[in-house]
């Protein structure tokens, strides 16, 4: 993250341009646009594969079915986590006036 950071921040300083508001648009768009869905797809995934050894293990051992749920646990929690980074950085971006960061296509 150190470095995420330091790779942002270095052209600012060069070229002597933008500002405050600039590096924490760039980096919320950073986050926003690359990191948290990757940490949603993933705690999804792992949330559906609690699922899938709950429905496996259920009719045999308790203990396996007692992993599958611990699991499913662990992966809305991470869901929850993901979403309320998501809602902090949309909360900050409002406050200081940021506008949504574009995705402009390559040509």
């Amino acid at each position: 993250m150190a470095v995420t950071v330091a790779v942002l921040a270095f052209p600012l300083s060069v070229f002597a341009v933008g500002g405050v508001k600039d590096l924490i648009k760039s980096a919320s768009g950073l986050v926003t646009d690359t990191l948290l869905p990757l940490a949603f797809s993933l705690c999804l995934l792992y949330f559906f594969w609690g699922v899938a050894k709950y429905v496996k293990n259920s009719a045999g051992s308790e203990k396996a079915a007692e992993d599958g749920k611990r699991v499913m646990v662990w992966g809305i929690v991470g869901l929850f986590v993901a979403f309320s980074i998501w809602g902090i950085i949309k909360f900050i971006e409002s406050e200081i006036g940021l506008p949504d960061v574009k995705i402009i296509a390559p040509i």
